[in-house]
């Protein structure tokens, strides 16, 4: 599987600080592709000057409801968790990631994301109640209202 971390370690040069911590405090720039989820994006990142990757950053210390979820009220959250990051990136230039390291599945990276306003997107996802904080741990089970 193509691990995204270490060749973002190669770009920034600080591939002993990943034998040693797995992550990269940054910042590293990046631009705002697409919005996934509720607390994924795509990024073009740019760890170093005229060095560009596309990168999946999943936001640290939130998780959406999925947006695949079989659930319809799940489903719904989803959307709305979506739509309320792309309306909070709406017209922002660029972003800032730090304490980047690899997901559980390194098929993205997990990263603080830090919008060029200054703005939090965690921080205001959760405010608003449309996230649950998240840790990493085992996720708890969701049930559907109509099962």
């Amino acid at each position: 599987m193509f691990r995204v971390l270490p060749i973002l370690l190669l770009f920034l040069g600080t591939v002993p600080a990943f034998a040693a911590r797995d992550e990269i405090a940054g910042p590293v720039s990046a631009e705002i592709i697409k919005v996934i989820d509720g607390d994924t994006l795509l990024v073009a990142a740019t760890p170093w000057p005229q060095q560009t990757m596309e990168v999946y950053v999943r936001i640290r210390g939130i998780d959406a409801p999925e947006i695949h979820s079989r659930c319809p009220e799940i489903r719904k959250a989803a959307t709305e968790a979506r739509q309320a990051l792309e309306r909070m990136i709406a017209g922002i230039p660029s972003i800032r990631l730090t304490d980047i390291s690899g997901d559980k599945y390194f098929g993205r990276i997990l990263a603080n994301v830090r919008l060029s306003d200054g703005r939090d997107p965690a921080r205001d996802l959760l405010g608003d109640g449309l996230v649950r904080a998240y840790d990493g741990g085992r996720k708890p089970p969701v049930s559907c209202a109509g099962e």
